[in-house]
């Protein structure tokens, strides 16, 4: 992950642009356990590395077994979840752990703090990620690299997310990928 924008795909017809896009690495948000080895082997085909998004994995439990499989079976780039076994257990299988957090008001940031002490992820991603102030302070707080998503849908926004400390932005708006192709 080098870029600004982290290209997130929820469909195989958005997978599909991002297979034509310039991004070497994407966000599969949400697909069916049937969907894996397809996507898995036509990213592999492309020379595209995934990020799967565990808890939006249709057919299995976001826990520690799905976790070891996906790691064994499918062997992606990371793999994101809200919950912090599957985020522990992908440390442990060394690949990327992003914790995805809600910050919805002063107590869900103070969860969030003690969430992040706890399992140390590689990255973070913050939700909503059009609130500049907010990335600010938890990037004072966290020493870890901060992505931004949820509601970026301009320019401005990804702009924004960046210039309040965010490592990279997480969006399934295709205009924006080809605004920031790398």
């Amino acid at each position: 992950m080098n870029g600004k924008i982290l290209p997130a795909v929820s469909s195989m017809k958005e997978f599909e642009a991002f297979i034509k896009s310039d991004y070497d690495v994407g966000v599969f948000l949400e697909l069916h356990i049937g969907q894996l080895k397809a996507v898995n082997n036509l990213a592999m085909k492309h020379g595209k590395r995934l990020i799967y998004h565990v808890d939006l994995i249709h057919g299995i439990r976001s826990d520690d077994y799905a976790t070891e499989f996906l790691c064994q079976e499918y062997r992606p780039y990371g793999l994101i979840s809200t919950k912090a076994n599957v985020i522990l257990k992908a440390k442990q299988k060394g690949v990327i752990a992003i914790q995805r957090v809600f910050l919805l008001d002063s107590h869900a940031l103070d969860h969030s703090y003690k969430l992040l002490e706890r399992t140390k992820p590689d990255y973070i991603e913050v939700l909503p990620g059009v609130m500049p102030t907010v990335i600010e302070e938890v990037r004072e707080q966290i020493d870890t690299p901060l992505l931004a998503g949820g509601f970026i849908r301009t320019v401005a926004d990804v702009n924004n997310a960046l210039a309040a400390g965010a490592y990279a932005v997480t969006t399934s708006k295709k205009e924006l990928w080809n605004y920031f192709s790398e």
